[in-house]
């Protein structure tokens, strides 16, 4: 009698296949992807605390930073903020120059985690609302018939 297979992988596997695709040139990307986020990172503490959840490093390029914001308004607040972007950027190492800043048509991804993030519970108030106007709903498609 054979013992039944079962169909929780190793924990090893995964580990064991991002090993082999930073080993190889095409995990180019993803290592670079890993750089960017983890200068995003250590650069964030130190921009200016409204700027800092609105605008994310999107490439460093030499002496180039990229930064992504979501809307105009944050693009010329980046603009301004250029000189504390640069000597931010130097101050964890960067020989940056020169920025650039770019409006992304979707929002930027935001820095904080999805387990982060607060949920707003629905209240009983919201639910008895939302039955009332079901139920008023129904009474109207009821006379029509």
């Amino acid at each position: 009698m054979s013992e039944p297979k079962s169909s929780v992988r190793s924990r090893t596997a995964p580990k064991q296949a991002l090993e082999a695709v930073m080993a190889d040139k095409a995990g180019n990307p993803l290592r670079r992807a890993l750089w960017l986020d983890a200068l995003d990172r250590q650069l964030r503490p130190h921009l200016p605390p409204a700027l800092g959840n609105r605008c994310r490093l999107a490439n460093v390029d030499g002496e180039h930073l990229v930064f992504l914001v979501e809307s105009p308004v944050w693009h010329a607040k980046v603009r301004l903020a250029e000189d504390q972007l640069l000597d931010a950027a130097r101050s964890i190492g960067l020989k940056a120059t020169r920025v650039t800043v770019k409006t992304a048509t979707a929002p930027a991804p935001s820095p904080v985690r999805n387990d982060q993030r607060s949920t707003h519970a629905v209240t009983a108030a919201t639910h008895k609302g939302l039955r009332d106007a079901l139920a008023c709903l129904a009474d109207v498609k009821g006379t029509r018939s």
